[in-house]
This record gives C-alpha cells, structure tokens and sequence, in this order.
C-alpha cells in the first residue's frame, strides 16, 4: 500500500484536487492554453505563414514569368504575322513584276512595322532590297532563311555579331554596343564591352503570281532556286533588343500593374544576352538603369550552363529580388541569353515582419482577455444546466409544459437552453409539420407530372421534325432528277434555236423579239435549273473553305452590284470593325450576301438605305442561350449544338425597306417560297442559307411590316463542318 500511495505522488494529488473541484478544473481549462497551447500555436502559425509566403511569393513570379514569356513570344509572332501581310500584299507583287526599286518599299514597310531592319531576298537568299545600308547580292544564311526558302514562314531569336550588324546598318552596331560594369556575385569577364545583338527576327516566303511559270523562268535564271518555283522572294527583318527599353518597360507594366504590389516595392523586367543586362527596368541607387551589369555567378550556372528556370530569392544588381529567370533559346535551340521578371523582398519581408508580429500580440491580448472572461463568468454556467436538469425531471414526470424560459446568455450553454426549449415546441408541433409536408409532396407530384407532360409534347415534336426531315429529303431527290430531265430538251431548244437564227440570217429580222424572247426563256429556265440542282445537291456546288478577310468579300459585291443600287436610289452605309478572319469560301459567300444586297434593294422600291456592318464576336457557353434564336422561329435554330462558345464575327444587313410580314417570317427560309410572285424561284434563301450553315454558321432575320428588315449572319472563325458533302442540307436545317 505504501508503494501505491507513494507512486501516485505529486500527479495523484493534482488528480484527486481535479476531480473534486469545478473551480480547479476551469482554472486548468483557462490557463492551459495560455500557458502551452498560444505559445505553440503562434509556433505553427510563424512556420506556417512563413512557408505560405515563400510559396506565395514563388509562385506568383512563376506566373509573372510566364506572362512575360509569352510577352515575347507573341511581340515574335506579330513580326512574322506583319511581315506574311507585306509579303502577301498586291503592292510588293506589282512592285517586283514592274522591277521597280524595292528600297524605298522596304524602308516605308520597316518604319510603319517598327522594324530596325528590312531585306527582300532573291530565292537563292541574296540581298535584292534593303531598309537599311545592306550590300545588294550579300548571301544570307540564318536558318529562318533557309526555311522561308523552302516555303515555310518562322520566327524566333538570333544573336548578330558587330560585324553582321554593321552590315546591316551601321546604327544597330552602335545601338548593341554596351559598356560592362562591375558587378558583385557576377562571374569573371574577359572583356569589357558587349558589342553583339539579340534580334527577334522572321522570315516569309513570297510566292510568285504563277507558280509554274515563275518557278521556270526563275530556275533558268538562278540556280539554286527550288524545283517547281514556290518562293519567289524571301523577307527577313527584325527588331534590336539591346538597349530596347521600350519593350522592356511596356512588358514590366504588363507584368507589374500598379496595384499589383506594394507602394514601396517595385518589379522589374530584363533580357539577358549570355549574361549581360541589354535591356532592363533595374535602375541603380542614382536612378540610372541597370545596362551591363552582369547576373551573378549562382544564377548564371544554373541558367545558363544547366538549363533550368531560377526561381527564388536573388541578388539583382545590389539588393535581393524575388526572381524569376528563365533561358532563351535562339532558332537552332542554342541558349543564347535569359529572360528575367521580379520584385523587390524587403518591403513584402517587412509586411510579413509586421502583420506576424501583430498577429502574435492580438493573440496574447485575446487569451488574457479571454482568461479573465472565462474565470468572472464560470459561475453563470451552472445555473441553465441546473435549470435544465429540473426540466427533464418535471417531462419525466409526465408535465409536458416545462421549458427553460428565456436564457439572454450568447453562449454555447444559453444557445443549449434555447435550443432544448425549442425541441420540446417541436414535439408539439409535428403533426402540424406533417401535414404541411404532405401538401408540399402533393404539390412536388403535380410539378413532377407537368414536367413530365412538357418532356412528351418535346417528343412529339422531335418525331415531327424527323418527318419532316424525310419528307424534304424525298424531295431534294426528286428534284434533282426532274432538274436532270428539264436540262436535256432546254439544251435541245437552245441547240436548235442558235440553229435557227444561224440559217435564217437577215431573214430572221421580223421575228427576232420572239427569238430573243425564247433566248431569254430559256436562259431562265436554265438559271433555275442550276438553283434546283444547287439545292438538291449542295455538295456539288461547294468550294473550299479558306481564311477569308469577310469585310474584303462585302467591298467586292457592293463593288458588283453598285450600278443596280444607284440605279435603284439606294444610299450605302457601312461599318467594318470585325479584325478577325472567318473560314467559308469566298465564292459561295459572295453569292451570299449578293443575294441579300438584291433582296433589300428589291425591298425598297422607292430607294432606301442599305446599312452593312461587321463586329468580332466571342460568346461563351452560357451566353450563348441569350442569342439563340427560338425553335419555332423561321427555320433558324441555335448557333451551336450543345451551347458550345461561339468565336467568330457577326454581319449584319439591313434595309429600311417595306419589311416581312408577320406570316411570312416563319417560311422565308423554305425551299420554292417566294414572295415575289412570278420574278423569283423561292431558293436564293435557302441555298444561302445552306451555304452559311455548311460552315458551322447561321443565318437569322429581325423584321416587321414597314419598319425594314435586318439578316445576321453568324459566321465561324474556324468552320465547323456538321454534314457530309453531298448531304442534303435542308435536313439539317430543319433538324435544329
């Protein structure tokens, strides 16, 4: 017994003194996490913010990085896209069939593109114009001139040493050339200026007028010219990064926006050439920037030497940035130089300082403040939890009217009182809850068969869609072939009526109004013809979809029918602001909106104004509800299956002619409905129609009677083809 008494000790005591006292108890539960739970937890909560901030800050120059990255990519890319127009343009064209001096060309081309040079080269990669001072007849060799020779357009990266550059423009060489300057942590430097350059560069094939011809006449000319004649010239420019500060600034404001980090803090943005700043928003402590110090030796190796991407803490210059480098590689997949975004680490270090060390002292303030909270009102736990005690005695007892009454304490114990008050009610009340959630199921049920009644009438008209989609299809068969036995005896008539008119001569003179009538009859029987076989094979008639300028294609059919609109009194006015291309064949889209520019200059008999706008479009997938025309519109149907985004650009064509009837709005887009009586065969619509919506398009209308009419088209930037060629295209058309 004494062992055991012995045993327990101090710890025994301290349990025993537990056990028997609530006072002790609650001063344990008050103080214990003071005494051992804060200083642990402001333990974890340094550790863990420090590691969320260092994450923080990593990964936010990771994305940094990468938005400048792609900066750079993209500022290539636009060189290559703006060098393809110039090489695609019709004046270059013209310029070199004439053997005009191209120079003057070049240089107008290099200022208005903010290039720093300009080269038209011969297909066998000489010099034949320049921007700048380059020597005519000059080879150039870089391998984003071999694969524009080889016909295939590229950009990227090129290092030029001085003499290059001077061979260029003597300006580039001063321009590349930069004093090195002593810089702590950086490598060992042999040499004391950097005299090359880092150019973004493109090259672009220029294919000839004629391919084949071209390309004989240039091989007995040159040859090193390819076979087949493919690239008939060859434009090479570029951009100087070295002291580049515009570029460098405008990505540094991309990357770094005002409110993107603190007010004494700054990011900073730099491009590397091997391991020399050319370009750079680090300024020094006297405000000027920072070109030609050197990166530090750490950096350098890791970069530069291993290949790999620095993220981290870094000295930049003189003092520690949160950094982010990343290689840059030229053409041939050389790392050349790096690229490199940051900011500074003291000022969000200090934040962190500051906002851990307030959090530590309001987390002391409010366990003190809590302690002796808890310590006054211990005493005030007892009296609910007594109260409810004599409750549950006086329920079981059988006296279904006791409650807690009103508790005005906050606390778990006062929400427990209430909440036991509120579970006796609750009882009471259940029968009437009962009942009100019968009725809520009866309701439930009858929203539940309604629902079901709008799913079958849904059906039934699905089922009426199919129908109608075999009964058309029956149809289009069957005019293809009357369209095939109509052809044979008008070609017989017009055989015999040229025929006619070849031997009668002279003689032919008192009937030829009647001649000229049967030429024109059946011209026009020969006109439907070929819109009844167009309708009945869509197929036959289509062309290839190609990117396609849709402002272009609208100029050169006002171009077409202006002598029919200013005859008719028809005021033009037109809005082009759609930038993108669209894919669809420009032929069959120029029959397109011919037919809609007759169709408004018909409606406006007494002259108008015909109104032509275009506008980029992106919707997304739950816009696109907002514009989908309704199922029981004209024949319209949604722009895409399944709400997909649509990307693309949207023409609209409207006249403030007579309108669409009301009756007349829903049919307009059926085959052989017309409402012009004997002047019309009632397809121009619908084969319109079937030429937009082969290419992912649709075609919609907005009229009323005496108020104009107003067709959109709805046209892709990348075609969607959703049916086979040769495919009927009215079934599609009636199965949206």
């Amino acid at each position: 017994m004494g062992r055991v008494t012995g045993g327990r000790g101090l710890a025994g005591r301290i349990s025993l003194a537990l056990s028997g006292s609530v006072r002790h108890k609650l001063l344990v539960l008050v103080l214990a996490p003071l005494l051992l739970g804060v200083p642990m937890l402001l333990l974890i909560v340094w550790f863990w913010g420090t590691e969320g901030y260092n994450r923080l800050m990593v990964n936010k120059v990771s994305a940094d990085l990468g938005v400048a990255r792609e900066y750079l990519d993209r500022a290539q890319s636009r060189i290559a896209a703006r060098l393809e127009g110039v090489a695609q343009s019709h004046r270059l064209a013209v310029a070199m069939d004439r053997g005009q001096d191209l120079s003057p060309l070049m240089a107008e081309t290099a200022r208005r593109e903010g290039l720093d040079y300009l080269l038209l080269l011969d297909g066998g990669g000489r010099v034949i114009a320049s921007a700048t001072n380059a020597r005519s007849g000059d080879r150039r060799s870089m391998p984003l001139v071999n694969r524009a020779l080889a016909g295939e357009s590229g950009f990227g990266l090129a290092v030029m040493d001085p003499d290059e550059l001077d061979a260029l423009d003597a300006d580039l060489g001063r321009r590349a050339r930069l004093d090195l300057v002593a810089t702590p942590n950086a490598r060992p430097a042999d040499h004391r200026h950097e005299g090359r350059g880092m150019m973004m560069v493109a090259a672009v094939p220029v294919a000839p007028e004629d391919g084949g011809k071209d390309g004989e006449k240039d091989g007995e000319k040159d040859g090193d010219r390819k076979a087949g004649g493919t690239v008939r010239a060859v434009l090479e420019g570029g951009i100087l990064l070295n002291g580049n500060l515009a570029l460098v600034d405008h990505l540094n404001d991309l990357v770094y926006s005002e409110s993107s980090l603190p007010a004494d803090s700054a990011g900073a943005a730099t491009l590397f050439l091997d391991d020399v700043r050319i370009a750079t928003s680090v300024r020094l402590r006297d405000g000027a920037r920072a070109l030609g110090t050197r990166v530090s030796q750490a950096v350098y190796d890791r970069v530069m030497g291993a290949g790999q991407p620095w993220i981290g803490s870094a000295f930049v210059v003189d003092r520690p940035y949160v950094s982010g480098y990343v290689p840059l590689h030229d053409v041939s997949g050389a790392r050349i130089g790096m690229l490199y975004v940051g900011f500074l680490e003291a000022p969000l270090h200090n934040a962190l300082t500051q906002a851990m060390a307030g959090m530590f002292l309001m987390f002391l303030l409010v366990s003190a403040l809590g302690m002796l909270a808890s310590i006054r009102w211990a005493r005030a736990i007892f009296l609910p939890l007594e109260r409810m005690s004599r409750v549950i005695e006086r329920v079981e007892s059988g006296d279904d009217g006791a409650r807690v009454g009103p508790d005005s304490s906050r606390d778990e114990i006062g929400r427990l009182s209430r909440a036991f008050d509120h579970l006796l009610d609750s009882l009471v009340s259940r029968q009437a809850e009962i009942r009100r959630w019968g009725q809520e199921l009866d309701e439930k049920v009858a929203a539940r068969t309604r629902e079901l009644e709008d799913a079958n009438q849904t059906l039934r008209q699905a089922r009426q869609h199919l129908v109608m989609n075999e009964k058309l299809m029956a149809i289009g068969e069957l005019t293809a072939g009357v369209a095939h036995e109509i052809n044979n005896p008008v070609a017989v008539i017009q055989g015999n009526l040229d025929l006619l008119k070849e031997i009668l001569g002279e003689q032919a003179a008192p009937v030829e109004p009647e001649i000229r009538l049967i030429d024109e009859q059946t011209l026009r029987i020969q006109g439907i013809v070929n819109k009844l076989l167009q309708f009945a094979r869509p197929g036959d008639f289509a062309g290839y979809a190609e990117s396609t300028d849709i402002n272009a294609v609208i100029a050169d059919s006002l171009l077409l029918t202006r002598h029919n609109l200013n005859r008719a009194r028809v005021r033009v006015e037109t809005g082009f602001q759609a930038t993108v291309p669209v894919e669809v064949n420009r032929g069959e889209m120029l029959q397109v909106l011919i037919n809609l520019i007759v169709n408004a200059m018909q409606a406006m008999p007494d002259g108008g104004t015909l109104t032509l706008t275009t506008e980029d479009l992106f919707l997304a997938a739950e816009e696109m509800e907002g514009v989908e025309a309704p199922s029981d519109g004209p024949g319209q149907g949604g722009l895409t299956a399944g709400n997909e985004a649509f990307d693309g650009v949207r023409v609209v064509v409207r006249d403030t002619g007579l309108g669409i009837a009301t009756a007349d709005l829903g049919r307009i887009f059926d085959p052989f409905f017309t409402t012009k009586k004997q002047k019309g065969t009632g397809l121009g619509l619908s084969i319109s129609y079937a030429i937009v919506q082969r290419y992912g398009g649709r075609i919609t209308v907005d009229s009323a009677p005496g108020h104009g009419t107003a067709f959109t088209l709805w046209l892709r930037r990348q075609a969607r083809f959703a049916e086979q060629p040769g495919a009927p295209v009215f079934s599609a058309r009636f199965l949206d």
